[in-house]
Formats: C-alpha cells, structure tokens, sequence
C-alpha cells in the first residue's frame, strides 16, 4: 500500500478506492511458521491421505 498513490496516478481516487477496500476489513496477527516456507511435500497436519477415510 506504499505505493498505491503512483500506482493508481491520482490522490484522491487512490485513498477514495482504499476507504472502500479497508472500511469493513479486519486485521489478522498471524503467529508460527508459514506453509509456504515448508518443502514440497510436507505437511503441518497428522491425518496422512491413507488414513482418512
């Protein structure tokens, strides 16, 4: 969002359009390590594809 002002090319739409995008979100503190950073493959969670049914 730093840049959203020179991506967008005009002030006032740039933070008219951020006003609608953000005036209902709610922000989310995430802790642990990301999914994405683990080797293909793996995975966080203990049900294997063999053992669900």
């Amino acid at each position: 969002m730093e840049h959203w002002h020179a991506w967008i090319g005009d002030a006032s739409i740039a933070d008219a359009i951020l006003d609608r995008l953000l005036a209902r979100s709610h922000r989310l503190a995430l802790k642990g390590q990301s999914l994405r950073t683990q080797p293909p493959g793996a995975s966080n969670t203990t049900d294997s594809p063999e053992t669900v049914r």
